[in-house]
């Protein structure tokens, strides 16, 4: 079996060091180079100390010209950074994969692009959640099968979507009243230095963020979701899915745990609807490697899915509101973020989507 050339851009953050630990020792995909900005010059290991496999690589700038020639390469770059970088790489590497772990390729509406980011729209590549259900009763893996250009989900995007879209895609809740509140770790604030997440700010504190409707993950779960239903991306602003999205940062460096409430429609509530319920999750995970659902009374831990690529998912009805209940813990970091993108990979090479990827927790 053939062997891939990998470069990460954005090396020594903590997306492309998630990328890169996640490499060390791969089969098949082989990283030789590393590129970054105010880092450049510099050995890996001095901002990256755990990555022991990788740590005398030298660090180059992050540049089309470094980039091109490699079989694939990752751009783990902030918001805004990846889109012009990838239009160069477009023209001149046009057999690379490109795997994109920022926002600028994920959102098919670039009237949601201009309204959420404030720029102009990058276009559209593939997007990279293998599990993601589409109206034809496929999954999304069979388009990264033939993908050169994906694009990464965010983590947050991808707990809710994996929780709400078995129940949307059977018509079991009402797609115009969901709710979700989001824990999260610092780290997907990303390693940039910023006050608010110093240890004395963050430490014994609880703080939510991107409030009623203004976080930019909106449209992409409200895509997400309107997708399963069939509706045109663009259409979304009719308000056929509309969800109400609350993350809060909790004091813990890795994972997301999502609470999930949506209102059951008529005739979906009693033992038959519990049956409906739970025949929804079977039916789109029961085959998954890197979804589990949990049994009767074990509800989903952040620290049971730590350093893994596994979501975690489970479901009760609220029979006095008259609503479903779903959780979902996933390690924002692998799960929503560096494993799905290997596991987008390993579909657009050809190779088995799940090696090399970590199904197990680290505990305690």
């Amino acid at each position: 079996m053939s062997e891939y050339t990998v470069a990460v851009s954005g090396a020594t953050g903590y997306a492309g060091g998630e990328v890169l630990r996640l490499l060390a020792g791969h089969p098949h995909l082989r990283v030789t180079t590393v590129a970054g900005h105010s880092t450049v010059g510099d050995r890996l290991g001095d901002h990256q100390p755990h990555l022991a496999a990788f740590a005398d690589l030298t660090i180059v700038p992050s540049t089309a010209q470094e980039l091109a020639g490699h079989d694939i390469v990752v751009l783990a770059l902030p918001h805004g950074a990846s889109g012009a970088i990838a239009a160069e790489l477009e023209s001149t590497s046009p057999g690379t994969l490109i795997l994109d772990l920022a926002a600028d390729h994920r959102l098919s509406d670039a009237a949601a692009w201009r309204e959420f980011y404030g720029s102009e729209h990058q276009g559209t590549w593939t997007y990279g959640l293998p599990e993601l259900l589409r109206a034809d009763g496929t999954k999304q893996r069979d388009a990264l099968r033939t993908a050169t250009r994906i694009a990464v989900p965010g983590c947050n995007v991808t707990a809710v979507t994996l929780g709400l879209q078995p129940l949307v895609r059977a018509g079991l809740v009402d797609a115009t009243r969901l709710t979700a509140t989001l824990a999260n770790g610092v780290s997907g604030a990303g390693k940039a230095l910023k006050p608010h997440l110093l240890a004395g700010e963050i430490l014994g504190d609880v703080s939510s963020y991107g409030q009623a409707g203004t976080h930019r993950h909106v449209p992409e779960i409200e895509q997400n979701l309107a997708g399963v239903l069939g509706i045109d991306p663009a259409r979304q602003h009719d308000g056929d899915v509309r969800i109400a999205f609350t993350p809060t940062l909790v004091p813990m460096v890795r994972g997301i745990h999502a609470a999930l409430s949506a209102p059951l429609v008529s005739g979906a509530g009693g033992e038959a609807g519990d049956a409906r319920i739970a025949e929804a999750f079977a039916a789109v995970y029961d085959e998954e490697p890197f979804v589990t659902m949990l049994p009767a009374g074990q509800w989903p831990r952040t620290s049971s899915v730590t350093g893994s690529n596994t979501a975690q998912i489970q479901w009760a009805v609220d029979r006095r509101a008259g609503t479903v209940l779903v959780t979902v813990a996933l390690d924002n970091l692998v799960r929503g973020t560096a494993g799905q993108a290997l596991q987008s990979a390993h579909l657009a090479l050809g190779l088995d989507e799940a090696l090399a990827l970590p199904v197990n927790g680290v505990a305690p």
